[in-house]
């Protein structure tokens, strides 16, 4: 959906949206304004956030249909809902441009709906081939009815944001069998016409390098894996180090020889999306041109059970030197991680470095779906990841780590073991990518197990993928590592 801004309503605009907050007298500047007035009370319409009431009223000659919305006290997330709130009622409704009168509201404001109005709009109907008229989507156009001289450049901004997420929920919510490593890559390089710089590993690069653990959960598959590297610099060699995010990206997870249930295992196909987020705030820096130099690291492996797979129990030998007695082969994305996050120490230098990846259930039993959670061995890093959380909407929740939670993966046989005991499993699983984290690197690991996929709509989005931690990533960067 196309986001436009115009300081005069549009004259093909098929619907008009006026915004009113909440117990705000309902006075649209129409000639039926008294009538709008009657109707929104005899609705009980009030204004609170992401409330609608439709209606339709007479024009000089035609007929024309408004959508009064709600947005309650003005908040941010009040205004998203409002923004939300309009795609979900018109999406399929056979309007096609909607303006919104954005009298009274500020540009800010006006960017935020508008960023929500075109996340709701996302969805991914490439494989529903019986899908009839009315249920595809009609709505390409909202224009926001505004004045404020620095509305477009906002809209800018939230349009690159929102199409680094959308990237991300194409990249989640695609199959097994059409999302793997090498075509993840493949979907991924087009991201240099941005100016994005990207370099790939293929299985012979990381075998010299020693890179056993990815490796291991790789050669169950016959899907070979790949390590992908994206480096955006909008600084012209001003930074010299990079901030370094790394994404697990298991394609598909079966759990190997420590077989998942079949029931729900069809879910494991957005088990990369750590590496979706990766990619996706890539895109979006990429897009807004940020002056900021990062890198984004992508482990991508396919973890099944055939005859050459990882067995529980074998030890491997990471890119650190150190080694691992894989007890489950199931606890596969810490044994990715390890290894692309010493590549990306090894390669880049940075002095912070940030992983994201649906590491483990144990985080969903924790925190359910309202927040990823975050450990960190900074706690400056820890904070300003927790306030862009906040502010981004991507919200986090800070869990501990300590040496008396190091211990539980000591393994009797190597260096360490891949899982600690049934408790404080998401701890441990932290505890074990800690270890190859480099003295002097300010390190946090978001684990967003809950959070890449919802079983129903959520602010901005419909059942399915989210785009969870591309909003967090980007405002990180907006608010302290841009020039």
């Amino acid at each position: 959906m196309r986001i436009l801004s115009s300081a005069t309503r549009p004259a093909e605009a098929q619907c008009l949206v006026f915004l009113f907050a909440k117990d705000a007298a309902v006075t649209p500047p129409i000639a039926q304004q008294a009538l709008v007035r009657d109707a929104a009370a005899s609705a009980r319409f009030a204004g609170e956030a992401g409330s609608t009431l439709d209606l339709y009223v007479t024009e000089g000659e035609k007929v024309v249909r408004l959508l009064l919305v709600g947005t309650g006290g003005k908040s941010t997330t009040d205004m998203e809902k409002a923004g939300a709130a309009i795609t979900a009622r018109l999406l399929t409704s056979g309007v096609v441009h909607v303006a919104v009168d954005g009298e009274g509201h500020d540009a800010e404001a006006l960017s935020h709906l508008a960023l929500a109005a075109q996340l709701r709009s996302w969805r991914i109907d490439t494989y529903r081939t019986k899908l009839t008229e009315k249920q595809k989507p009609s709505l390409a156009s909202l224009t926001l009815v505004s004045g404020d001289a620095a509305l477009p450049g906002l809209l800018v901004e939230k349009d690159a944001l929102a199409q680094g997420i959308m990237f991300t929920r194409e990249l989640v919510a695609e199959p097994g069998n059409i999302i793997y490593p090498e075509s993840f890559v493949a979907r991924c390089r087009s991201l240099a016409d941005l100016g994005i710089e990207i370099s790939v590993l293929d299985e012979k690069d990381m075998a010299a390098l020693g890179m056993g653990a990815l490796l291991g959960v790789a050669q169950g598959s016959v899907r070979q894996p790949r390590l992908l590297a994206l480096r955006w610099d909008g600084t012209g060699g001003a930074q010299a180090k990079p901030l370094c995010f790394v994404g697990k990206g298991v394609t598909f997870d079966t759990g190997g020889i420590s077989l998942k249930p079949g029931p729900g295992m069809e879910d494991m196909k957005w088990d990369m999306g750590g590496a979706g987020a990766v990619v996706g705030v890539m895109k979006a820096l990429a897009l807004r041109k940020a002056n900021a130099h990062v890198v984004g690291i992508c482990g991508l492996v396919e973890n099944m059970p055939d005859g050459n797979a990882q067995r529980p129990g074998d030890i491997v030998t990471t890119m650190s030197g150190q080694t691992v007695e894989v007890l489950n082969t199931d606890a596969e994305g810490r044994l990715v991680l390890c290894d692309a996050v010493w590549w990306a120490q090894q390669t880049y230098q940075p002095d912070t470095l940030i992983d994201l990846a649906t590491l483990t259930g144990a985080m969903i039993i924790s925190l359910g779906h309202e927040h990823g959670g975050l450990f960190s061995n900074d706690d400056e890093l820890a904070d300003r990841l927790l306030e862009a959380g906040k502010a981004s909407g991507d919200k986090l929740w800070r869990f501990p780590i300590s040496e008396a939670y190091d211990k539980l993966i000591d393994s009797p046989i190597a260096d360490m073991k891949n899982i600690g005991p049934r408790f404080a499993g998401s701890i441990t699983a932290a505890q074990f990518i800690k270890r190859y984290i480099k003295d002097g690197v300010k390190w946090a690991h978001l684990d967003i197990a809950g959070m890449v996929w919802a079983d129903k709509p959520g602010l901005t989005w419909d059942k399915g993928a989210t785009g969870f931690g591309v909003r967090v990533l980007d405002e990180l960067v907006r608010r302290h590592y841009q020039g």
